[in-house]
């Protein structure tokens, strides 16, 4: 049963079968992250993992754009909160969201620009509209980044696009981004949601624990070497088997995974 939505100034949050729906709520900003958005955004996902409710979140913008990332109009502010240790890569809270173990679903509804992007590439995977459009434009700005764009669109799309990218300052839009593997997959603009609610439904019934665990090793992984990220799962690996066992499940929990992987495999 959905709750009553949390409205703020900035941020809408509503809770829906486990789901929290985090919502950008600055439309006649196009989402333009403000401090009070920043802030806002990271107390939410904190919030939701802390939440025993909640197993998955779902980000997105109120229409029609997802983020039309730093809020310029601040620039040059004492109130900005430009030089917040928050905004850069550095610490153990990097990034926009900062660290989360709950799945975060990135649901892009329009244009994701700059810092947009960079809050976009914090998701652990990204569903977009038929109308979202993504450009980092920190160099027709003249900054630079500080949440991780050098970092994660080259691991999301490669080395070459993600400089053509910041470089150029130019706009993809979503079927390039899918292309790219900037984006998991392009639905029409009325379907996001409930594709993006599909996915935290199969998410959620899931265990979670492995659920978070799977996070965990994936972003450490990412974070080391190849050869090192292979070590990282055998260690990983061992210690789950040692606490909780190999075996998948048992009883009618075994057997709806096993009803399910059948249903998909067929397509019924």
């Amino acid at each position: 049963m959905a709750t009553t939505p949390e409205l703020t100034d900035v941020l809408a949050v509503e809770v829906v079968g486990r789901v929290a729906v985090l919502t950008l709520n600055r439309p006649d900003r196009r989402n333009a992250l403000n401090r009070a958005l920043r802030r806002r955004l990271r107390q939410a996902v904190a919030e939701a993992e802390q939440d025993d409710g909640v197993d998955v979140m779902i980000l997105t913008g109120a229409d029609p754009a997802f983020c039309a990332g730093l809020d310029l109009t601040e620039f040059g502010t004492e109130d900005s909160g430009l030089a917040d240790p928050k905004l850069v890569s550095e610490g153990p809270t990097r990034g926009p969201l900062g660290n989360h173990a709950k799945p975060i679903i990135g649901a892009v509804n329009g244009v994701a620009v700059t810092g947009g992007i960079e809050v976009a590439l914090a998701c652990d995977f990204l569903v977009a509209s038929e109308r979202a459009r993504f450009a980092d434009t920190h160099a027709r700005v003249g900054v630079m980044p500080g949440w991780g764009m050098s970092v994660m669109l080259p691991e999301a799309i490669g080395v070459r696009r993600a400089r053509e990218m910041s470089i150029t300052g130019n706009y993809i839009d979503a079927q390039v981004a899918l292309q790219w593997g900037l984006v998991n997959r392009v639905v029409p603009h009325e379907a996001l949601l409930p594709a993006c609610m599909d996915l935290a439904a199969a998410v959620v019934s899931n265990d979670q624990p492995a659920v978070r665990q799977l996070l965990v090793t994936y972003n450490r992984g990412m974070a080391t070497t190849s050869a090192e990220a292979w070590d990282i799962e055998g260690e990983v690996h061992r210690t789950w088997a040692d606490a909780r066992g190999d075996e998948p499940g048992s009883g009618s929990r075994l057997e709806a995974v096993i009803d399910r992987g059948r249903s998909q495999v067929s397509g019924g």
